[in-house]
């Protein structure tokens, strides 16, 4: 491991042990996350650092969505790995095969319309049919690996805004893209992309005992590069609803 990767996974280990004993977590405007989003961004950092140890690059941001959370609440927070800060906290849409106000089902599998889970790194932002996005490549063998060829990206969308929630009761469903509100897509993406970390979280059993990037410390098993778990199995889906959002 290089000085710099050693560097970046003592500042994440050191944000895990201050965030385990602390409790809680506050944005840069000093409004308490809440306990599930504390659980996931906890989940998200110890997802680094397992990943850094395994010999993927430092980053020095880290994006985290809790789908534990219902979709009329905000669910994505951008931590600055460096200083601890919360640089956004919002709203972000899940696939239509996931679930309606909740997400609940989740693919890895073409045109099963459902969100991935798992840790994903930031790839290069492009203007798209949705505006301006961000690419993902998927790191979670058999959860989030086919990202990139099913087209899941970041974008905007008319879909996420409080206008919407006001109307329908939550937000509008992508097709398996973490979609956040048109104003913020571009500055957003512009912090998080060009090799920065993102972290899909939900307690799915099958993930969180297959999952390279979770307890690795405890297992000793994770392989440099691979970002395979032992035994790790495509997630299959069933077929999508066909809802129309």
């Amino acid at each position: 491991m290089s000085s710099l990767s050693r560097r970046c996974s003592l500042r994440v280990s050191l944000a895990l042990a201050l965030l385990s004993v602390i409790g809680s977590a506050s944005t840069a405007a000093g409004t308490e996350l809440p306990k599930a989003g504390r659980e996931a961004i906890r989940r998200g950092l110890e997802a680094v650092d397992c990943a850094i140890r395994a010999g993927q690059p430092p980053a020095q941001r880290l994006a985290v969505i809790d789908y534990r959370l219902p979709s009329d609440r905000p669910r994505l927070w951008v931590l600055d790995l460096q200083t601890g800060a919360v640089l956004f906290e919002e709203l972000v849409a899940h696939g239509r095969g996931s679930g309606e106000a909740r997400a609940a089902h989740f693919s890895n599998v073409e045109d099963s319309y459902r969100s991935s889970l798992g840790l994903y790194r930031t790839l290069g932002s492009y203007d798209g049919d949705n505006g301006y996005s961000l690419r993902l490549e998927g790191l979670e063998s058999g959860f989030n690996d086919r990202a990139f060829t099913r087209a899941i990206v970041m974008h905007g969308a008319d879909y996420v805004s409080r206008a919407f929630i006001k109307t329908v009761g939550r937000l509008g469903r992508s097709h398996g893209c973490p979609a956040v509100r048109r104003e913020i897509a571009a500055p957003l993406i512009d912090t998080i992309k060009d090799g920065q970390y993102l972290f899909a979280y939900y307690p799915d059993a099958a993930w969180l005992a297959r999952s390279a990037y979770l307890g690795c410390t405890a297992r000793g098993m994770i392989k440099a590069g691979t970002g395979a778990a032992p035994g790790a199995k495509e997630q299959q889906a069933s077929p999508p609803r066909g809802v129309a959002d």
